[in-house]
């Protein structure tokens, strides 16, 4: 199984977000620390901003900030609006299925129970926990951390 291209940079927009100690990101900025296109980025938020994911700001000093605490959005949460199908075989999708051993196979069980443990392990982390665990990530993003801030998650 394969995360998209949308879902990688989905949590890496959730991560810059919750590392701007600033609050209020800019997508232009998002874009530049990955070196994405803004058009790109534009496409995850709108996902991300109708599943009240991220919020919003508009005007000059407007931007992205998350819409609740890092520590409550988790990667199943991320992943869940961001994949279009989880689907990873034939057999998972009832209609299209042309295998005589459908209804006495295995693997179809075995599969979805690994995409079970697969989904349990993504909502035991958060961005915070993402976050966390590179320190330097505000550097590396080109951030500069506020004197007394953290990790710039609002609260």
């Amino acid at each position: 199984m394969r995360l998209t291209r949308q879902t990688n940079y989905a949590i890496r927009l959730m991560m810059y977000c919750a590392a701007n100690p600033n609050g209020l990101s800019r997508v232009s900025e998002i874009g530049r620390a990955y070196g994405v296109s803004e058009l790109f980025l534009f496409k995850i938020l709108h996902a991300l901003v109708e599943n009240d994911l991220v919020e919003t700001v508009r005007g000059r000093n407007g931007g992205v900030r998350l819409a609740r605490p890092a520590a409550e959005i988790s990667l199943l949460d991320i992943v869940s609006v961001t994949e279009e199908n989880f689907a990873m075989a034939e057999c998972f999708e009832n209609d299209t299925a042309d295998c005589p051993l459908i209804d006495a196979c295995s693997l179809n069980a075995a599969l979805r129970r690994a995409l079970g443990a697969f989904f349990e392990v993504l909502s035991e982390y958060s961005v915070a926990d993402l976050v966390a665990a590179k320190p330097d990530i505000n550097a590396l993003l080109g951030l500069t951390p506020l004197q007394g801030s953290s990790t710039g998650q609002l609260v």
